[in-house]
């Protein structure tokens, strides 16, 4: 009697999770691809004609002789822009002011909003209507921020005169706006209201993601508040803190609008930072000493951002050594 011999369907040999012959496999066609290109072109095209033309053209002209005054000559003068701005005190001044206005900014923004995520974070009632009212200034423009406060700090008849002469702390109204000596420390205090609002919702959303059972186990053993803050809490989200810090210096230091609404820059150019003297160099006609400006402060956030991803991207696979 003949033997058959019999074979294992294909499908039984095939172990579990293993791939489809690679004759199987769906491929990527070009009539697919010319598809996809095509729902792409319109985005390609905007943020070609909108984004990167206008970064291009405006780096060549940081090069250039451009001034609208006088377009008869458009040269090229090489690092000619660059030498006039580091000779120029005004922008050494508004180099100082933006140093001062991004720290004065930053410092109280992440520890407020710190401070309001954790607090946040507990149950309690109608804590959606807290978050609400927290969050809503975020979704206010920077500028009807800045006129807001303008009238606020108004020396004449300003809220901020107003409450502090019923406190007792003041016999006088104070010229916020119009004395040098404490523009800046108005328009600082506007953009720390404004600012910690972000902290708040990202540091939140970053807490929401530790497990409750860290915090229990580590209320069994004994730990207090503060020993839990920094060995559980900060070390859990300190990709986030690091990330959130990066962007917000990155937005404050991008961020005139602010200060254009309430002082202008004024009084006698002491609110200047760099990005609001670069659109006032720009009004004047000088595109090649603003686009000058420009290239320099990209080129030293470009430097800020890689160091922090690079410090973030480091830490991250440590830390995930250490639980394993």
């Amino acid at each position: 009697m003949a033997v058959t011999e019999t074979r294992p369907a294909a499908s039984s040999r095939r172990t579990a999770g293993s791939r489809p012959p690679a004759g199987r496999r769906r491929r990527f066609s070009g009539r697919t691809a010319l598809v996809l290109l095509a729902f792409m072109m319109p985005a390609i095209v905007f943020v070609g004609l909108f984004t990167y033309y206008p970064l291009l053209n405006g780096i060549q002209m940081a090069f250039r002789n451009y001034n609208l005054n006088d377009l008869s000559d458009t040269s090229w003068v090489g690092l000619q822009n660059f030498r006039t701005l580091l000779g120029d005190e005004m922008f050494r001044g508004t180099v100082k002011n933006s140093v001062v206005w991004v720290v004065g900014s930053l410092v109280p923004q992440f520890l407020i909003g710190f401070t309001m995520a954790l607090w946040l974070r507990r149950k309690f009632r109608f804590r959606g209507a807290y978050q609400a009212l927290v969050f809503f200034p975020w979704a206010v423009s920077g500028f009807l921020i800045g006129i807001l406060f303008r009238w606020m700090f108004n020396g004449e008849f300003g809220v901020v005169n107003d409450l502090l002469m019923k406190a007792h702390l003041i016999d006088t109204p104070v010229p916020w706006l119009a004395d040098a000596r404490y523009a800046m420390v108005a328009v600082i205090s506007a953009n720390v209201w404004y600012g910690v609002t972000f902290f708040a919702i990202m540091i939140l959303a970053a807490l929401q993601s530790v497990p409750d059972e860290l915090y229990e186990a580590s209320a069994i053993d004994g730990a207090g508040k503060v020993r839990t803050l920094f060995s559980i809490t900060i070390p859990s989200i300190r990709t986030t803190l690091a990330l959130t810090v990066l962007l917000r210096v990155i937005w404050t230091f991008n961020s005139p609008e602010l200060i254009f609404g309430m002082t202008g820059g004024g009084p006698a150019n002491e609110t200047h930072i760099v990005t609001s003297y670069m659109i006032q160099v720009t009004q004047e006609g000088d595109y090649g000493r603003a686009s000058a400006m420009g290239v320099m402060v990209v080129f030293v956030l470009l430097l800020f951002a890689i160091f922090y991803l690079l410090a973030v991207r480091t830490r991250t696979p440590r830390r995930k050594a250490v639980a394993r």
